[in-house]
Parts: C-alpha cells; sequence; structure tokens
C-alpha cells in the first residue's frame, strides 16, 4: 500500500536568516472581557488531580531518535493517565509520554509552553527535546516550561498502535503492485487496504476501542486534562501542520481555556479527506518544480538543464523501477521507495542537495541514497525496525474525516490528485488511504466542517506561501475562520516557526511571551 505523505519532517525545515517586511507590531485587543475556564466534569477528577512523577527520561525511549533526544540530563519525563474512553471514564484507561523542560528563569516564568509537530503520528516527546536544545527557542525556554506529548498510540504513549510487523513493512514497500491498475490488480489493491485495517484491529492491544477513541476528538480532550494536571488555567500552544488541526479543534472546544495559540503549516478543517490530499498533491507538484528549476541551474543535475523536461525526465528515471529493482546496499530500491524518498526531500530546500545526489545515483543504476530518504520517512530504524508512525497516521486519518466509500468518487479522486502531481503519474503514492479509510473497522468521529472558535483570543496563524504539505491558502482560510492573525512567510517548505528565519521567530516568539501579534498583512521572506 503506497503511504500519504504526512508531515514527520515539520521540525527539519530550515532556511537562511532572511529578512521581513512590515516589522510593525500590534498588541492583542484588551478591551474585550475574558472570560474564566469553564469547569472540568465531576466525572474526571481523578484524572486531572492526578500528580505527575518525572523522572530521567532515558527509560522512554522507543527507538535510536529518542534515545538520542532523552539523554539530555535537562529534560524530564513522565506518564499521564487518561481514559481509553471519555464515553467511560471509570473503564480501561490508557498512558501518554511527557517530556519536560523547566523554565531557565524561573522568576519570569509564564507557564506552560505544549508543542506538538504534526503527523499525526509524530512525537511532541522528540519535538520537545529538540527544542530545549535551541538557541532559537531560548527565549521560550527562559520563560516557559517547555513540554512535549506524545498522543493516544504514539511513541513513548501505551498502548502504541500496531499494525504491519517490520518484516510486512520492508516487503510491502519492495512490492510495486500498487501499479497494477487491471481489474486483478485493483482487487487486490482493496483486498490489501481491508486487511490493513483489520490486522490493526487485531494487533493494537485494545483494539477496535483503542482505534475508535485515537482520533483530534480525542486526543483534544488529553489536552485538556493535561492542562490541567500541568496546573495552567490556559493553554500556551504551539502545533505544526497537524499540530494546527488539533490546536483549532481544542480552540473550538475550549476558547475560554487559551492563553495563546501559534499554528504554522495550517490544515484547513474545512477540507473533507479527498480534497485534503488533492490539495496536497499540487503542493508537492509545485515544491517539485522549484527543485527542478534549482538543480537544472548545476552541472550534472540528473533531471536535465531543462526544467519543463524535469517531470519526463523523473519519470524515465524512476518507472522502471516497477519491473526492474535497483540495489541498494544489501536491499533494492522499488518505484514506490523512489517516489517516497523524493517526496521526503520535497519538504525542505535543506534536504534537496540529498535528493540531487540520490537521484544522480539512481541514474547510476544505485538506489543507496534515496532509499535511506524513504526510510527517514517511514521511521526506519538501522536494525530494521520500524516507529510505527505511519500506523498511527492511518489510524487517526481514518478517524477525522467523514468515510468516502463510493468506489467513482474515490476512483476520480485518485485521477485529480495524479492531475495535480504529473511528476508521480504512473504510480499510485496517496492513493491507497482513501481506499484504506473506505473499509477501516471503526467509524469515524469528526468530519469536515468550518471552525468556528467564539471568545478565542486571536491566535497567530503561520503560512508558507509554496508550501508542499500544507498550501498557503488553508492557512488563510483558517486565520479567517477563526478570528486570528495571518503571518505569511514567501518561501518553499513545510513549516517555518523556530526553523532558522529571524523574522518569523521574532514575530511569533513576541506573540507566544506577551501575545503582541504582527500587524495585518506581515509578510517574512
Amino acid at each position: 500500500m503506497a503511504r500519504s505523505r504526512h508531515a514527520l519532517a515539520a521540525l527539519a525545515a530550515a532556511v537562511a536568516l532572511t529578512s521581513c517586511s512590515a516589522p510593525a507590531q500590534v498588541p492583542v485587543e484588551t478591551s474585550r472581557p475574558t472570560p474564566s475556564p469553564s469547569p472540568l466534569p465531576s466525572t474526571l477528577a481523578k484524572f486531572t488531580g492526578q500528580k505527575l512523577e518525572w523522572e530521567p527520561c532515558t527509560p522512554y525511549a522507543s527507538n535510536e531518535l529518542s534515545r538520542r533526544s532523552f539523554s539530555d540530563k535537562s529534560t524530564e519525563c513522565a506518564r499521564l493517565t487518561v481514559p481509553l474512553d471519555y464515553q467511560d471514564p471509570a473503564g480501561d484507561t490508557i498512558t501518554l509520554g511527557l517530556l519536560r523542560r523547566k523554565a531557565a528563569d524561573p522568576a519570569t516564568r509564564i507557564g506552560s509552553l505544549v508543542v506538538n509537530p504534526g503527523g499525526p503520528g509524530a512525537s511532541g516527546m522528540n519535538a520537545a527535546a529538540a527544542y530545549a536544545r535551541s538557541r532559537e527557542a531560548a527565549p521560550l525556554v527562559r520563560r516557559f516550561d517547555l513540554v512535549g506529548f506524545d498522543p493516544r498510540g504514539v511513541g513513548a504513549s501505551r498502548p502504541r498502535v500496531r499494525c504491519s510487523t517490520d518484516a510486512e513493512w520492508d516487503a510491502d514497500r519492495a512490492s510495486d503492485s500498487e501499479s497494477d491498475t487491471s481489474p486483478a490488480g485493483t482487487a487486490k489493491q482493496l483486498a490489501d487496504a481491508r486487511d490493513y485495517g483489520a490486522k490493526c484491529a487485531q494487533r493494537t492491544e485494545h483494539g477496535a476501542r483503542l482505534l475508535a477513541n485515537i482520533g483530534t476528538r480525542d486526543v483534544v480532550r488529553d489536552l485538556d486534562v493535561l492542562r490541567a494536571v500541568l496546573g495552567d488555567e490556559k493553554l500556551t500552544y504551539l502545533g505544526y501542520s497537524y499540530g494546527t488541526q488539533l490546536g483549532a479543534a481544542y480552540a473550538e472546544a475550549h476558547p475560554d481555556r487559551v492563553r495563546a495559540m501559534l499554528l504554522d503549516g495550517a490544515v484547513d478543517p474545512a477540507q473533507d479527506i479527498a480534497e485534503s490530499l488533492v490539495t496536497q498533491m499540487a503542493g508537492f507538484q509545485g515544491a517539485f518544480t522549484e527543485f527542478a528549476k534549482r538543480c537544472a541551474a548545476r552541472e550534472g543535475c540528473a533531471l536535465g538543464r531543462d526544467p519543463a523536461a524535469a517531470t519526463q525526465r523523473f519519470q524515465q528515471l524512476v518507472r522502471p523501477l516497477s519491473t526492474r529493482p535497483v540495489p541498494a546496499g544489501n536491499r533494492k530500491l522499488s518505484f514506490e521507495d523512489a517516489v517516497t524518498g523524493t517526496s521526503a526531500a520535497l519538504y525542505s530546500p535543506g534536504n534537496w542537495p540529498s535528493l540531487e545526489a540520490a537521484l544522480a545515483q539512481l541514474a547510476e543504476g544505485r538506489g543507496e541514497s534515496l532509499l535511506a530518504l524513504a526510510d527517514g520517512y517511514y521511521s526506519r530504524q538501522r536494525d530494521g525496525g520500524y516507529a510505527g508512525t505511519v500506523d498511527t497516521y492511518f489510524a487517526v486519518r481514518c478517524v477525522d474525516f467523514a468515510r468516502l466509500s463510493d468506489r467513482a468518487a474515490i476512483d476520480a479522486a485518485h485521477q485529480r490528485m495524479l492531475r495535480g502531481a504529473p511528476f508521480l503519474a504512473g504510480g499510485t503514492p496517496d492513493m491507497s488511504e482513501l481506499d484504506i479509510c473506505s473499509s477501516w473497522p471503526v467509524p469515524p468521529t469528526s468530519s469536515a466542517h468550518v471552525p468556528k472558535a467564539d471568545g478565542l483570543p486571536p491566535p497567530l496563524v503561520v503560512s508558507t506561501t509554496r508550501d508542499p504539505a500544507t498550501p498557503y491558502d488553508q492557512g488563510v482560510r483558517l486565520a479567517k475562520d477563526i478570528k486570528g492573525a495571518l503571518l505569511t512567510f514567501d518561501g518553499v517548505q513545510h513549516t517555518v516557526f523556530l526553523g532558522g528565519n529571524e523574522c518569523v521567530n521574532r514575530a511569533g516568539i513576541a506573540y507566544l511571551l506577551d501575545g503582541t501579534l504582527p500587524a495585518e498583512g506581515t509578510r517574512c521572506s
């Protein structure tokens, strides 16, 4: 099954320090009365009143990345207990992993800053650990307790979503059966999609019960329990990519419990699952076009010196892999992994030199570098193990949207995706998501809608003009819908705050510290 391009690379986005236009700042309106937070349900008292036991983070590590990240002695970790099913708070419980870096200047501490890096499926603990060491985040670390949490099913949270074994992942990626568009091939793909969902229910602890309570609806409830347990009357929140969807949903549910909310790389809650994939594919085509222009200017570009012919040249490089994979160390590079590795690198221009080198290597008949890029996307470790991020991605996506089960509508969406991203034509990246969700073993718990959060303090929405994964217009719409301020970044990457741009950092830090919003129309570049 071809896997969707979710935003695991949100924190890797980085560009050189550049200029900022319209730097003037305006304060948040203070004349509007701020309502007191509404009381929490008494049935949740045992959860909101729990005392966290903070300890060294090393035991919370579950893979190579977290083992490195969690070795920092300035951070501490704990487990937050929450109901498996909020409709049955007296029933089974699950735990969420937390990581905290306490404010460096306790005398000027504001409260907690809760971070979610996106996905769904990405680790907030890893994100917070990275920011704890970041010079760019230092002004925030000085005044806030920096807190990252692994949402239910993710990373150090227990239980985790488990659908495919490591061997099944390797075999699935090595197979290019998705390229078979014959009636028999299509039937097999649909059967594989149903089988995938069934395995998720069979192999995940609590099975269908966890899958039915893993979506944004329930993570918002967890986030409010976390806010209460941390002792914050109101939430200060930093969300990237899918984390903006989570933040917007929290704002809808609890507008009176928000202090400040910075949302970078916005997901438009009003888009259904098909439209979100169609617009995302068009965004990746735009990033590929920009990459091709840069590559074409360099001697030896594997896509040639004519950017207009780059899509055709890319297809000439990767299409033969569907029947003849090339060596990649002791493995082989399939067509699926070639387009996955390429798409993963398109998230940020910082990765483009690696992609140039990988395509040049492919032109020579070797696939190690593109396979490594795909491995990074899938969170495959050097020992061959998988972190399970993509399994969680599907588990959340399939309950966050109304189910699309009409075959004609699914096929039409597939065709629109490929028309919007011709560099991927001939394969089926992102195709199986609609198929998987159409036969998912539990029903949706959310649906697309225009968000409404009356009484919400104005949030700050950061949107990048040529963001491949969350197109610019989505941020424009979200800012309008939730009555927030829009900060525009002119660039080609997915998310930018604390990712190397001084202008965006200055505006975002000022907002999170004291509520100062950038002037209307502010653009950074």
